[in-house]
């Protein structure tokens, strides 16, 4: 006997409305699509648990090889303070008519080591964890936002160290100092947001994280970080007129100035930019709104390729 092959016919080729219209008929989507913005902003507050405990744990292994441990955490922004105001306090002699240079310099040593290191770490969150990103399904959003987390619980633990030294050169303390909650909220917001349009370029180039320090690196020459603004601009009376107003609007040195002014007693409001408390508020709204939609808009692409 023989045995006969019966070929099966050809099958037609299922028009693509037809697989969307059976896709759609039993609840399926595609994986990895980008939800609706409201639908984000949903999971992401659903995992904020998730973004806290992974800040906690990413600063207590931060330093975990090191003998000193969490010590580092305040030595490290002190012992850049203490070079700054070698260089520019004592041979640069930026420190001649500012009233409490020391407290002065590391107030803003340590608020800008804030917005530095979010902006540092955002730029890496998701091209340096792409195994995470690759096996687990949460919003990606989640990841600049725990560095950026990380780093103010690194800097509540340096604050600690600024208000001793506020206190041993006198500087009293007032009820101002509760500004610096308000300031810390907008600073983050404002990190956060940077940081998150970062995560997006450096997933997409990261070539970009071996060039950042050197863009805040002069960002922090030009933020007033060693030096006062308003000393600088009333000194050089053949600057520009723009050149003070500007200065004085950059993002980092209008979070420096508010928390120094929350601070530091000598430090007064004729220092600070016209409608300040405004200006910190639109940068945060700005950075923060929109660089978590710049970032969500590329929600579907991290991690692929």
């Amino acid at each position: 006997m023989s045995q006969v092959l019966h070929t099966p016919p050809p099958t037609r080729p299922v028009p693509h409305e037809d697989l969307a219209a059976l896709a759609a008929r039993h609840g399926l989507s595609v994986s990895g699509a980008r939800p609706s913005l409201p639908a984000y902003v949903r999971q992401l507050w659903a995992r904020r648990h998730f973004i806290g405990a992974f800040a906690t744990a990413k600063l207590t292994a931060q330093y975990s090889q090191a003998k000193l441990g969490q010590v580092w955490q305040v030595m490290t922004p002190l012992l850049n303070a203490a070079v700054y105001f070698f260089i520019f306090g004592v041979l640069l002699g930026t420190k001649n008519g500012v009233p409490d240079y020391v407290p002065f310099l590391v107030t803003g040593v340590f608020v800008w080591t804030f917005t530095q290191s979010s902006i540092l770490a955002g730029t890496r969150a998701v091209s340096g964890n792409l195994g995470l990103v690759r096996a687990l399904h949460f919003p990606r959003a989640a990841l600049p936002i725990s560095f950026c987390l990380q780093q103010l619980q690194q800097l509540l633990f340096s604050m600690a160290a600024l208000v001793v030294i506020l206190l041993c050169f006198g500087v009293p303390v007032s009820a101002s100092w509760l500004l610096a909650v308000p300031v810390l909220l907008l600073q983050f917001t404002f990190n956060a947001g940077v940081s998150m349009v970062m995560a997006r370029l450096g997933a997409k180039t990261p070539d970009i994280a071996q060039l950042m320090p050197f863009v805040l690196r002069t960002w922090m020459y030009v933020s007033g970080v060693m030096w006062s603004i308003d000393k600088l601009v009333s000194a050089h009376n053949d600057l520009p007129s723009w050149v003070g107003p500007v200065l004085q609007a950059n993002p980092a040195a209008v979070y420096i100035d508010l928390m120094r002014f929350a601070l530091i007693d000598s430090f007064h409001a004729g220092q600070l930019p016209h409608h300040v408390w405004l200006i910190a508020t639109g940068w945060a709204l700005l950075a923060g709104v929109g660089g978590f939609i710049y970032f969500w808009k590329a929600e579907e692409t991290y991690g692929r390729g």
